[in-house]
């Protein structure tokens, strides 16, 4: 038990050992503003470098995901028709396809789907 506990303990502080070299070397402490900007065939940048993110978009997509693992839900629900009680399988079919439609309505009422 010990033992182990020694061998845990030498590895740790080598890996510490290691890390804190490796971030003492690797610092790259001159700061140039030429070399922070974007390329642009030696001339000063127009614009931004980075490229303005829709949010808009964002939130259409994550809609979409989760829009798609309810699809996937819904799929094994025919496959369970022939093993379950009917009205139990109608019932529960029958609510989670109305709390889809809930969502769904929810979100374009909020106006998430508008895209303009």
């Amino acid at each position: 038990m010990i033992f182990m506990l020694l061998i845990s303990a030498i590895t740790f502080f080598i890996t510490l050992i290691i890390m804190m070299i490796s971030t003492v070397l690797a610092k790259k402490t001159i700061m140039d503003r030429e070399k922070n900007s974007p390329y642009e065939c030696g001339f000063d940048p127009k614009g931004s470098g980075r490229i303005p993110f829709s949010l808009r978009f964002f939130l259409i997509a994550v809609i979409f995901l989760i829009f798609d693992v309810e699809i996937t839900l819904l799929l094994p629900i025919a496959s369970t028709l022939n093993f379950s009680n009917l009205f139990a399988w109608f019932f529960t079919s029958l609510m989670f396809l109305f709390i889809l439609l809930f969502g769904l309505y929810y979100e374009w009422s909020q106006g998430a789907l508008d895209w303009s």
